[in-house]
């Protein structure tokens, strides 16, 4: 039997915390970026995450699956990037407009040791125009030629996640927010610092191409509420099922990146569905790499391509024109390491012919060398 929750308390936290958002976001959070004084952190002086990638675990430095150097994105450094490795958040061009999405949708169900996330990732905050109008001072930087389309997002997390025994590489699409939207990893597709780089709306989001609107940070349009104990509450899920909280610690000290592990996370008693729990969870920082540096459980691929926005794994919905492009439905989760090994490459090679989702299989088939039945079948697709 599904239940909302799974106590009443944890219910209203959720139910004012969205309320708390909703009032926020139309007034305050369009004020603009938040002054260093108000967050104990210099914001015009933020360490450039560029070239912080790593292979592994590391402190302060993300882990992703993959990136493209030869990808698209901002094509001109804008002036809020120092020569001396930092860049200043609060003069960083901001794409123009106030739209509301009154379609906002966001459903968070406990089932058994399941949690059901269903979302249409319309944000329940304003919204900057896109694509970019040429008379946008964004426009000199960053020319997002997308729109903001409404998604069909379906993910079922372990209500009670654990540890995996080794961390794994972090990808592309991280999670959801309680704002209803997805959280994408620190980089833009390059490998670049997203939130240095690419220009976004007032809260820190922008579409990629099928619509889905995202983070590459915890927005400022979210509120960064603490506890009776100054640390920060729940601000939304990891695909893994772990909670990421705001960017105050136990006794309500901000946070950086050095606070924390590897993968921008630590364990400590918290809140988690209205009991007090020791449990491991990542938390948001200013810092780079800012949420997620690398994964600290399990997840599902499906999860991921769901709310990256893949079509047939979530993406734009029905009737609108991303709804019906490509020709991977059903793609599902493939295991890649067995399909590598089934064509005689390296996972890595494989990954790299695929791409970020959503994967175009008659292109990657054609960078390996083989057919696109020959690659499906190693995939275990239709």
């Amino acid at each position: 039997m599904k239940t909302r929750t799974s106590s009443a308390t944890f219910a209203l936290v959720v139910v004012l915390t969205l309320f708390q958002l909703t009032l926020s976001s139309r007034s305050a959070a369009w004020a603009g970026t938040p002054t260093p004084d108000s967050t104990g952190v210099d914001l015009t002086h933020l360490p450039l995450g560029d070239g912080k990638l790593s292979t592994a675990p590391k402190v302060g430095w993300i882990w992703p699956c993959r990136v493209d150097p030869n990808a698209g994105g901002a094509f001109r450094n804008g002036p809020w990037i120092r020569t001396d490795g930092t860049f200043d958040l609060t003069a960083k061009a901001i794409v123009d407009g106030a739209v509301a999405w009154p379609q906002h949708h966001l459903e968070i169900v406990l089932n058994g040791d399941k949690r059901i996330i269903t979302s249409n990732d319309l944000p329940d905050h304003l919204t900057g125009v896109f694509p970019v109008a040429q008379s946008d001072d964004a426009y000199k930087y960053d020319r997002n030629p997308n729109k903001i389309a409404a998604q069909n997002i379906r993910i079922e997390l372990p209500a009670n996640p654990v540890l995996a025994a080794q961390p794994t590489c972090t990808p592309g699409a991280l999670g959801v927010l309680l704002s209803g939207v997805a959280l994408f990893n620190a980089l833009d597709a390059p490998g670049r610092d997203a939130v240095a780089h690419e220009t976004q709306d007032a809260c820190q989001g922008h579409p990629q191409e099928s619509g889905n609107y995202h983070y590459h940070n915890l927005t400022t349009c979210l509120p960064d509420l603490v506890d009776s104990s100054g640390h920060s509450t729940l601000v939304g899920y990891a695909l893994d099922g772990f909670g990421i909280y705001g960017r105050h610690g136990e006794g309500g000290k901000v946070l950086t990146s050095a606070d924390l592990d590897e993968c921008h996370g630590h364990t400590h008693e918290i809140d988690w569905d209205g009991k007090k729990v020791i449990m491991y969870h990542y938390h948001a920082t200013w810092d780079f790499p800012y949420t997620i540096g690398c994964m600290r459980g399990t997840y599902q691929m499906a999860n991921m391509m769901t709310i990256s926005g893949a079509p047939g794994r979530g993406g734009a919905q029905q009737g609108t024109p991303q709804a019906n492009s490509g020709n991977n439905q059903g793609i599902g989760n493939p295991n890649l390491a067995a399909a590598a090994q089934k064509l005689g490459i390296t996972e890595q090679a494989l990954r790299d012919a695929l791409g970020p989702p959503p994967p175009n299989l008659a292109a990657a088939a054609k960078k390996l060398g083989i057919t696109e039945r020959a690659l499906r079948d190693a995939l275990g697709v239709p």
